[in-house]
């Protein structure tokens, strides 16, 4: 039974993070995955 709360919680933790990155990409505050032109993303 512990497990299965376990592995319930990490996969909210992931869905929450994929939203946020999806979010941010359509808002226009994802990084372009050119580096030169980053200002800080990672």
């Amino acid at each position: 039974m512990g497990t299965v709360i376990v592995a319930a919680v990490i996969l909210a933790a992931a869905g929450f993070a994929v939203y946020t990155l999806r979010k941010d990409k359509k808002n226009g505050k994802g990084c372009s995955g050119n580096c030169g032109s980053c200002k800080g993303c990672h």
